[in-house]
């Protein structure tokens, strides 16, 4: 976890919120701190990190978190893809990337509705 921290603030301003969200989402799964609420955990890390580098909450009727979790079996195919890329030795973190990209803009989407 602490080399997981550093990693997040060494890149936080170097790195786009979209991206850095993703990153956070997946390593969270892959260390998998907890005995119970990885999960709920890791989205809601994920929708924090997002909204901070924003400056703001970002509005919606339902949250990223909510959407991640509605959108589960893609989500999972996602951070398994990242998974995979560490075989070739590249973090690969563009299939989770396109997903929250995808459902960050379905929640904007149904803010202006």
């Amino acid at each position: 976890m602490d080399d997981f921290v550093n990693s997040v603030n060494r890149d936080w301003d170097a790195t786009d919120e979209v991206v850095l969200a993703a990153y956070v989402l997946w390593r969270m799964n892959f260390i998998h701190p907890f005995i119970n609420g990885n999960g709920r955990t890791a989205r809601a890390a994920c929708y924090f990190v997002l909204c901070l580098k924003a400056g703001h909450w970002l509005p919606g009727k339902m949250i990223l978190p909510e959407l991640i979790k509605e959108n589960r079996d893609e989500y999972v195919r996602a951070l398994q893809e990242v998974d995979r890329s560490l075989e070739t030795g590249t973090l690969d973190l563009s299939e989770l990337h396109s997903l929250l990209t995808r459902l960050i803009g379905e929640q904007l989407a149904s803010h202006v509705e």
